[in-house]
């Protein structure tokens, strides 16, 4: 197998992990996110939305960890700390701040307040754009490549 096909397979291989540690988080969050926004018609943090985004997001976000740590990226070398920890947590903060960002605009500059418009763009959109960029950068910091990393990947992929 030519070097690029190996780089190729090894992310396909990641990247399908990712995107299913991704999609539980993305249920943990749509369903967290629902009840308190939206449980009963107006559920108790309707009137703060942004708000419940945070508290469904940092839900979602330990499953991930966990996810991304025993599957998507156990073969990354390191021990983990509390310093990739840190790290992992700061990066979603940035990731939950593109989230935010996206159901902000649905909520307030175009005045979208429905649950269809809040899981379209805060869910949906904001995930979306929130999770291309978790999957390079938490490769990048929080488990970083080892040396023989890639060639294990490869291995176990085909």
């Amino acid at each position: 197998m030519s070097r690029a096909s190996e780089w190729f397979v090894g992310h396909l291989r990641r990247g399908g992990s990712f995107l299913v540690v991704g999609g539980i988080g993305f249920v943990v969050d749509a369903v967290v996110y629902n009840v308190l926004v939206f449980w009963g018609g107006h559920g108790p943090l309707f009137a703060l939305p942004l708000l419940g985004k945070v508290i469904a997001i940092a839900v979602a976000s330990v499953a991930t960890y966990f996810g991304s740590r025993l599957w998507t990226y156990r073969d990354r070398s390191g021990e983990q700390t509390l310093k990739s920890f840190g790290v992992f947590a700061l990066l979603n903060v940035i990731a939950i701040l593109l989230q935010l960002g996206c159901l902000g605009f649905s909520r307030y500059v175009l005045h979208l307040d429905s649950p269809l418009a809040d899981n379209v763009s805060g869910t949906l959109v904001g995930q979306a754009v929130a999770t291309v960029f978790r999957y390079f950068a938490y490769g990048k910091w929080v488990f970083p490549d080892r040396e023989d990393g890639a060639e294990e990947a490869v291995r176990q992929a085909v």
